[in-house]
């Protein structure tokens, strides 16, 4: 069974940096593209960024372009979230996400495993 744990949330200042990790267990990481997802109270999941299996191919959310910089290290299992000139509008609960098929990386529906969440608040 894969298991997705996210780390590295917390309360940043406007302006201010976070980076969010993604551990992955019980599969192989490398056959699984990865995405990044964000709720916030009262609204729907949205894509914020996903990355092919290799790392050679990235997608980002317009919100989120130039800010945020999505990675991955399959010798250690993890995906990360760097996350540069947070915005109050980033406040929401961050959630990693993995899966084996389709070619696209930021529809929901396609992605088999998530984590259970980080919460990020951006708040002075």
């Amino acid at each position: 069974q894969v298991q997705l744990v996210e780390s590295g949330g917390g309360l940043v200042q406007p302006g201010g940096s976070l980076r969010l990790s993604c551990a992955a267990s019980g599969g192989t990481f490398s056959r699984f593209a990865m995405g990044w997802f964000r709720q916030a109270p009262g609204k729907e999941r949205e894509f914020v960024a996903g990355i092919s299996s290799t790392g050679l191919t990235k997608d980002y959310a317009d919100s989120v372009k130039g800010r945020f910089t999505i990675s991955r290290d399959n010798a250690k299992n993890t995906v990360y979230l760097q996350m540069n000139s947070l915005k109050p509008e980033d406040t929401a609960v961050y959630y990693c996400a993995g899966k084996t098929t389709g070619w696209g990386l930021s529809s929901a529906n396609e992605y088999n495993y998530w984590g259970q969440g980080t919460q990020v608040t951006v708040s002075s």
